[in-house]
């Protein structure tokens, strides 16, 4: 079982900048994949970027590619997500989720299996 935990949102100006991150515990936490999503009001769950368990490799939807940056402290069990140059587009809830296997296999939701409760992230214009 995996327990994870974002935090970091909240609300800022286009062109800002924001990092959340996301505190996991529990069994062999630093052997998942983690992902961060983001869900805007009826819209679909959708990755935004993922890394693999060791870090090594990186995945970035074409929207945030060049914006955003995630990244993984396993001495600190957390994973970041950097935010740069925001847009209103941005605007959403951000989840972050663990997962097994190679990235390839973990770019929808249904691959993963932990999830946290997710945190607001809201870019003004």
């Amino acid at each position: 079982q995996v327990q994870l935990v974002e935090s970091g949102g909240g609300l800022v100006q286009a062109g800002g900048s924001l990092r959340v991150s996301c505190a996991a515990s529990g069994r062999a936490v630093s052997s998942y994949a983690m992902g961060w999503f983001r869900q805007a009001p009826g819209k679909e769950r959708d990755l935004v970027a993922a890394i693999s368990w060791g870090g090594q490799n990186t995945y970035y939807a074409d929207p945030v590619k060049g914006r955003f940056t995630i990244s993984r402290d396993n001495a600190k069990n957390t994973v970041y997500l950097q935010m740069n140059s925001l847009k209103p587009e941005d605007t959403a809830v951000y989840y972050c989720a663990a997962g097994r296997g190679p990235l390839s296999r973990l770019l929808g939701s249904y691959d993963y299996d932990y999830w946290g409760q997710g945190t607001q992230v809201t870019v003004s214009s």
